[in-house]
C-alpha cells in the first residue's frame, strides 16, 4: 500500500487523478493482460465504490501476461512512454518472470509516477469484470504469500472471510467497507 497499515488512516482516499491515470493506461493494455493486486480487487469492488487507501492498493498495476503477449505489451508500453526501471529482485535467482515499468505523468498540479509490474506466466484462472480479464479471487488471495505484499487491506482480509464461508467477493461492500472495529 501506498502508507504503512494504520488502521487509524482507513477513511484515507487515493487521488482520483492517480485512478483515473492509471485505468487509462490500463485500457491500453486491456486485451493482453490480466489484472491482478489491488487493481483486481477495484474490479472485484462494487461499482461507483471510494478509492480508500486501506480497501485496496493503487501505488502500482500488477498484472500478469501470457509469454506470447509479452512484445506486444512490452511495446505498447513503450509506445505510450514507459521505460524499464531495474529492480533489486532483477538479480535474485527466481522462476518469475518480473518486469517494471514506469513513466511520469502531469496532471492537475501535480506528477503521477506510474508504476506497471508484470509477471510472464502462462496461465493464470481469471474472470471477465468490468470488460478486463481479472484473476480470480482465490487465486489472487494464494498470491500475498509471494508476489503480492498488500495482505492488510481491508478487501484482502473481507474476501477471505467471504470465501471461507462460500460466497464469491466479486461485487460485495465489504470489500471496499471500513471494518466495524477500527471505526472511530
Amino acid at each position: 500500500m501506498g502508507d504503512r497499515h494504520n488502521p487509524q488512516r482507513y477513511g484515507e482516499t487515493w487521488p482520483q487523478a492517480r485512478v483515473d491515470l492509471c485505468l487509462d493506461e490500463l485500457e491500453a493494455l486491456r486485451d493482453h493482460v490480466v489484472v491482478s493486486g489491488g487493481r483486481a480487487w477495484h474490479f472485484m469492488s462494487p461499482p461507483g465504490h471510494l478509492e480508500l487507501k486501506h480497501a485496496h492498493d493503487h501505488k502500482d498495476i500488477d498484472l500478469f501476461v501470457a509469454p506470447e503477449d509479452v512484445a506486444t505489451v512490452v511495446g505498447v508500453l513503450k509506445a505510450r512512454g514507459f521505460a524499464k526501471v531495474w529492480t533489486r529482485y532483477d538479480k535474485l535467482p527466481s522462476d518469475e518472470d518480473f518486469r517494471r515499468y514506469e513513466k511520469t505523468v502531469t496532471a492537475a498540479e501535480a506528477a503521477v509516477r506510474i508504476t506497471i509490474d508484470f509477471f510472464v506466466r502462462a496461465k493464470v484462472p481469471a474472470r471477465e469484470l468490468h470488460g478486463y480479464r481479472v484473476v480470480e479471487p482465490s487465486y489472487l488471495l494464494g498470491l500475498y504469500s509471494n508476489i503480492h505484499s498488500s495482505d492488510k487491506c481491508f478487501a484482502v482480509q473481507a474476501a477471505v472471510k467471504l470465501l471461507a464461508t462460500g460466497i464469491d467477493p466479486v461485487g460485495r461492500p465489504e470489500l471496499v467497507a471500513i471494518p466495524a472495529q477500527t471505526r472511530s
